[in-house]
């Protein structure tokens, strides 16, 4: 049984890895969006088995959540680090919880019971009542590992989407985003709040270290910064509750918002290419927004076909200079020796 968890978990790591830094990666509800209220079942302490509204309980206080998508050692490192921080933060206020999202409720919550005491105190655990999906006013992505959501008044003041979770180059961003909605101050830095055994650790992805692993953060960045307005109208597009005439309102505005902004135009021209050829277009709301991509990704040029023949007629001019140089060394090898 263990043996088959570990290679779940193995091919829901090598699927995230698959993802391309340029894609469009959402997952929850993007800064300035509402945090909709929902209800998970807590596992530890009073709060076993009972439904728990967190959003609800935070009320206009400041609030960080997670949600798991998959349970990875990456994943649950910059879970707790973050919890840790959190739950310090809740004299300010602070409302921070993780849950769990999982098709097999029973298994997870026998996990959460043997690993229990590694998990920060201070903090609210729970299982999705909704399955993998997770709350579907969320829109949340099943094909990412963690997302973040770090809000204030009942909105969202940081969003995070992570496919390959990292204490290093997230947890700074993270923690900063909860310092900013409950009251401010320092911001620590990983080393301290991580504690001594993650130091060594730490020190191999910085900038400068002699060791392959520098490369990864850089891997991550996404190339390109996102159009602000342009993503807060996709998520409207592909929220899996929005009703028809939501997505046709939406649909409307985007094609309005790119008619006179050429670099909006060929952004959307890229995330509609890039999911409608992902294989995975049915993650991205109803049918009726998925139908609007498909148009989209025919108007518009597929940039990621256009690169793949470029790399592909580079490699085919590359080729033909090595193979002309053994002929030429031959003819002058037979004139020295006459």
């Amino acid at each position: 049984m263990s043996r088959l968890i570990l290679l779940s978990a193995a091919f829901v790591i090598l699927c995230a890895q698959s993802l391309r830094a340029d894609d469009p990666v959402f997952s929850g509800p993007q800064a300035g969006e509402k945090l909709p209220p929902f209800e998970f079942k807590g596992v530890f302490g009073d709060l076993a088995g009972k439904k728990i509204d967190l959003i609800k309980r935070a009320e206009k206080k400041s609030v960080a959540l997670i949600f798991v998508h998959a349970r990875t050692r990456p994943a649950f490192g910059l879970t707790n680090l973050v919890m840790r921080f959190a739950a310090a933060r809740s004299k300010a206020g602070l409302e921070a919880g993780v849950v769990f999202l999982t098709d097999d409720a029973t298994s997870t919550e026998s996990w959460l019971r043997v690993v229990e005491k590694h998990f920060p105190k201070g903090a609210t655990y729970g299982l999705s009542l909704d399955g993998l999906e997770g709350p579907g006013a969320y829109g949340l992505n099943r094909n990412v590992t963690l997302t973040v959501l770090v809000g204030k008044e009942g909105k969202v003041t940081a969003n995070f989407a992570l496919v390959q979770p990292s204490i290093q180059a997230d947890g700074p961003k993270i923690l900063k985003a909860i310092v900013d909605v409950s009251g401010g101050g320092k911001v620590p830095s990983i080393e301290e709040l991580a504690g001594p055994r993650y130091r060594g650790q730490n020190s191999r992805d910085k900038p400068g270290a002699d060791k392959p692993s520098t490369d990864k953060p850089s891997t991550r960045k996404p190339a390109r910064q996102n159009d602000a307005k342009l993503t807060s109208l996709l998520r409207s597009l592909i929220n899996k509750q929005a009703s028809k005439d939501d997505v046709k309102k939406a649909a409307s505005e985007i094609e309005k918002y790119i008619e006179k902004n050429e670099a909006a135009r060929k952004e959307l021209a890229r995330v509609a290419g890039t999911v409608v050829n992902s294989g995975k277009l049915t993650n991205y709301g109803t049918a009726v927004a998925q139908e609007k991509l498909k148009e989209w990704e025919k108007k518009f040029p597929a940039k990621p076909q256009e690169r793949g023949r470029e790399k592909s007629t580079e490699k085919k001019s590359v080729e033909k200079p090595t193979a002309e140089k053994p002929s030429e060394k031959k003819p002058t090898e037979k004139k020295k020796s006459t």
